[in-house]
């Protein structure tokens, strides 16, 4: 595991991500350079990749969840040299909330006293989505499923770089969201929006260009934390804003978690195109 007084650096070898009107590397470009609110129910892909019999099991959350990845593995494919073996890749697949839609409706049914659907509730644990993609490929590799509050895509992070720190050779670290539903939402404390993004790390090569991710310290980010705690309802979820700053190429993004501040630090030059 990374200690959590290292600053974990890692390279970005290819990425994908999905939300209603945006499909592909050129769309999200242009879309982080003017960012919006992606729609909170938009149509869900098609997920053609996945074998029929178990594609109509996705839930429309898993659907969007999966898009970017498989295309993500699709564009790495295409890439110069793709055929080079690296060996098992590990995948870590993170939602601050999970899919709230499908947990009610058995919640329901249990305060009825009524049975639940063993489908449908081996659906809604938090590992079920990265565990559909696992059965599809016959991947029998590592598979990790976290929720770890506002810090859950740093904490993504941070796992997705220990898992490299133990030799991997990439990493697939798959984020998803999408709007709690209505009795949850009392607790939302930031815009919702349904998407999903896929990322590639990688242990950065000599000269690559390359992010870094800091842990504050925080007794000394105590002004800093109740700055932020004060300021404008963002435009955009925090995970979509850690998409946007990838894309942009910031030099760094500032996050207030739970307990502590985050800094994302990006040397070197635009992120590729994949």
């Amino acid at each position: 595991m990374v200690p959590p007084t290292m600053t974990p650096r890692f390279a970005v070898r290819g990425w994908s991500a999905w939300a209603g009107g945006l499909d592909t590397p050129e769309a999200w470009r242009a879309w982080s350079k003017a960012p919006v609110l992606p729609p909170a129910a938009p149509p869900v892909p098609a997920l053609a990749e996945v074998a029929a019999m178990l594609r109509r099991r996705v839930p429309p959350l898993g659907r969007v969840a999966l898009a970017p990845v498989y295309a993500c593995a699709r564009a790495i494919a295409a890439q110069p040299g793709a055929d080079a073996d690296t060996g098992p890749v590990p995948a870590v697949f993170c939602s601050r909330h999970g899919d709230t839609a499908r947990l009610v409706p058995m919640l329901n049914e249990l305060a009825a006293g009524a049975p639940l659907s063993p489908t449908a509730f081996g659906l809604s644990v938090h590992n079920a989505i990265g565990a559909i993609r696992s059965i599809d490929l016959t991947d029998r590799t590592n598979l990790l499923a976290l929720s770890a509050g506002r810090d859950t895509v740093e904490t993504a992070v941070f796992e997705s770089c220990s898992l490299l720190a133990e030799g991997a050779a990439e990493v697939l670290l798959a984020y998803y969201e999408a709007p709690l539903a209505e009795p949850y939402a009392p607790f939302v404390d930031e815009p919702e929006a349904m998407y999903s993004w896929c990322w590639r790390l990688a242990v950065p090569r000599e000269g690559e260009p390359h992010y870094a991710l800091a842990v504050g310290d925080p007794v000394r980010d105590q002004p800093a934390m109740a700055t932020a705690e004060q300021a404008a309802r963002p435009l955009l979820p925090h995970g979509l804003d850690v998409l946007r700053f990838m894309l942009a190429g910031d030099a760094g993004l500032i996050h207030r978690g739970e307990n502590t501040m985050w800094e994302w630090k990006y040397q070197g030059q635009p992120c590729p195109s994949t």
